[in-house]
């Protein structure tokens, strides 16, 4: 696999996930890079680092310093690297490499609608990942990117972004937008560009100028970008590329698992592994509280063996859930040998941590 996307609900430890996976697959030898269009920005502290950013050279792809997993007694063979994607930048970026011309590029970053819509929150952080994957699978040497994303009904909107845009770009709602001449007059009418004429004396911003200018500026990279549309579009479906469901053995997580499940069947996407995190496996080991009780007697006395069985009897009562979760989520995705996480004592918050994540996704 070229392209591997971490799909799940919030809050079942999708970002550690992908940034675990990412680590075992650079730790066997693999070029990888991590991207995360999570907007909660919870990947740098997953990987140990003070901050990730764009702000950073080489596009915005942060090596991972080899020092800091030996420092860790983690043995990295190859090349880890992290980006959380800040779509302003991304999306200047695009217009960079598809505007040749200087003065026309700086009309388009200059623009006050351009800079609205690409600092937008709604759909910016979709469009900009599809831009990035575009460019790291076609113009880096990665062998393997590994695409964490927002929770699972968000992520639907990230799969659905391109036949989205797509859609904006070919449409004939643009073409009138670009067309030269007479924009005004036919498309908004006279009595609506008699507003757009008041606004403008009032407040000092010429929004129909802006919006008119806008888009002829942008004429010339529209085609550039619907080229990169359609290269996503078609890699998210290429067998090269696996969607891996990330859940918990909780009854609700496991649900959005078998929407996201839905969802990918139904848009002909290739599914991968379905890992379940923090799974329960300590509890009473088949006996009953007072079994327990009576083994651990002799070495912790009455008393502390009695507190002992009651607490793990309160664990058991997990165990027999995630088991029963796990076996319906099985069973329902015709999953038969589900990765299995356990449940971590400590927050996993290092290289080290993740380390132990990616013993458990490889084992």
């Amino acid at each position: 696999m070229s392209v591997c996307i971490c799909l799940g609900s919030g809050g079942v430890g999708k970002t550690t996930t992908s940034a675990a996976l990412a680590l075992g697959l650079a730790a066997r030898g693999g070029k990888v890079a991590v991207i995360t269009i999570d907007p909660a920005r919870r990947l740098a502290g997953a990987l140990g680092l003070d901050e990730l950013s764009e702000g950073e050279a080489d596009g915005g792809q942060h090596l991972v310093d080899p020092e800091l997993f030996a420092d860790q007694g983690v043995e990295m063979k190859g090349e880890l690297w992290a980006m959380m994607l800040d779509p302003k930048r991304t999306f200047d970026e695009i217009v960079e490499r598809l505007e040749p011309d200087e003065n026309a590029r700086a009309e388009i970053l200059s623009n006050p609608i351009y800079r609205e819509l690409s600092t937008a929150v709604a759909g910016s952080q979709e469009l900009s990942a599809i831009a990035k994957l575009y460019e790291l699978h076609n113009e880096r040497d990665f062998d393997v990117i590994v695409l964490d994303t927002p929770p699972s009904r968000n992520a639907m909107d990230f799969l659905d972004a391109p036949t989205r845009l797509l859609g904006f770009l070919e449409g004939r709602a643009l073409k009138v937008f670009i067309a030269p001449g007479g924009l005004t007059a036919r498309l908004f009418g006279r009595p609506t560009a008699l507003v757009f004429s008041i606004f403008a004396r009032v407040t000092g911003v010429d929004m129909l100028s802006d919006l008119s200018s806008f888009f002829r500026s942008v004429s010339g990279v529209i085609e550039g970008f619907g080229e990169r549309t359609r290269g996503v579009a078609s890699l998210l479906r290429e067998p090269s590329t696996t969607f891996l469901i990330v859940t918990s053995p909780e009854p609700e997580p496991a649900g959005e698992a078998v929407f996201l499940a839905e969802n990918l069947t139904a848009r002909e996407m290739s599914r991968g592994e379905l890992i379940i995190n923090r799974v329960h496996s300590d509890g009473l080991g088949g006996h009953s509280a007072d079994q327990v009780k009576a083994l651990l007697e002799p070495e912790l006395g009455e008393r502390l063996a009695g507190r002992v069985a009651h607490n793990l009897a309160d664990f058991d009562v997990l165990v027999q859930r995630d088991r029963a979760t796990i076996a319906q989520l099985a069973c329902e995705l015709q999953e038969r040998d589900p990765i299995l996480v356990p449940h971590f004592d400590q927050d996993i918050q290092d290289l080290e941590g993740l380390a132990l994540v990616a013993e458990h996704l490889f084992a």
